[in-house]
């Protein structure tokens, strides 16, 4: 073990890189309430909050994303319907076999995407690492009010 993987899990207790964890790793079925509820029960501790509101974070984001995409999706699904009922004879709806396989696309990427980044940061939370989401970790130690290297290195024990 490195020093500073050693300095680090001396700031952190084994119950708060478990819940920190749990933040992470249930987001994938809990979605974001999970993340939500481990942030409101553990307030006091800063690791935890930090952790579970990047997760909150992400799933917000990939709320507003998914509500986008659908938006998208029925307005091409009843602008092709209104289309066809106007009349006219009824044609071949390119925008929908264009829109689906996209759309589809994706969903599994943002899938794959959160899948990767709950799994890769709930070990380093279970590690006791101060690890920041991309974007989102500056958004949630803004959120936090904690500086951009607070919590990253604890002070060096006295010998």
């Amino acid at each position: 073990m490195d020093q500073t993987t050693q300095v680090s899990l001396l700031d952190t207790t084994p119950d708060e890189r478990t819940m920190a964890t749990l933040a992470h790793a249930l987001q994938l079925i809990g979605w974001w309430i999970a993340p939500l509820i481990i942030f409101s029960i553990r307030r006091h501790s800063r690791f935890v909050s930090f952790h579970a509101l990047q997760a909150l974070l992400l799933q917000i984001v990939h709320v507003i994303i998914v509500v986008v995409l659908m938006v998208l999706w029925f307005t091409t699904i009843f602008a092709t319907i209104f289309h066809q009922t106007s009349g006219q004879p009824p044609e071949f709806p390119a925008a929908m076999f264009i829109l689906f396989p996209l759309v589809w696309l994706l969903f599994m990427a943002m899938w794959v995407g959160t899948l990767t980044i709950a799994i890769l940061y709930a070990i380093k939370a279970g590690r006791g690492e101060w690890a920041d989401y991309p974007v989102l970790g500056k958004l949630a130690r803004k959120m936090l009010k904690m500086g951009p290297m607070e919590g990253r290195f604890a002070p060096m024990p006295q010998m």
